[in-house]
């Protein structure tokens, strides 16, 4: 069954990008959930709203196109959600609760891992705040120039070029115009 315009209809978010989600329908077709259409405050960040694993109800903008299907969330928010689909033989009364508990755990996971590699690594050139604070040695400095005798001889120079060369604008215009010289 292809999906129409218009029509409203359940899918899974399959990936997620800084530009919108990928989401699959239950009919198998895959669309695009632009960022400006998944809730009606700004989105800075598509993580915020929607995971990948979650199952959610959107509203079919345009389909066809190259075979490209856009989807809103936004406006399918307080529509009817259509029924879900049959469930296929070994699969479970509560698929929504599955899916949900699924990626709560894997959430969990990613957070433990992330946590556990922080306490080992530490920053990220491998020391830690608390050790070896004293051992590391200060930044150079910026190397030293020659200091206010060369700056004062290249703006004497920057000066002299500077009246040298508008002494000659000076001189071509007033050939141009047929003036005399100043």
């Amino acid at each position: 069954m292809a999906v129409e315009s218009g029509q409203i209809a359940r899918g899974t978010v399959v990936h997620l990008m800084p530009y919108g989600a990928l989401v699959r329908l239950e009919d198998g077709t895959t669309g695009l959930v632009h960022i400006s259409e998944i809730d009606q405050n700004f989105v800075h960040n598509v993580a915020d709203h929607i995971q990948k694993g979650d199952t959610v109800i959107v509203k079919v903008l345009a389909s066809g196109e190259k075979g490209k299907t856009e989807l809103s969330i936004k406006q399918a928010k307080g529509e009817e959600a259509p029924p879900p689909a049959p469930m296929a033989e070994g699969e479970t009364e509560n698929r929504d609760t599955d899916q949900r508990e699924g990626r709560d755990q894997r959430e969990r996971d990613d957070n433990r891992e992330r946590d556990e590699n922080r306490e080992r690594d530490g920053n990220r050139d491998g020391s830690r705040d608390d050790e070896n604070a004293e051992e590391r040695p200060a930044p150079a400095p910026y190397p030293r120039r020659e200091g206010r005798a060369q700056f004062e001889d290249k703006m004497r120079d920057f000066l002299t070029n500077s009246s040298e060369r508008l002494g000659d604008v000076r001189r071509n215009s007033d050939n141009k115009l047929g003036r005399k010289p100043r």
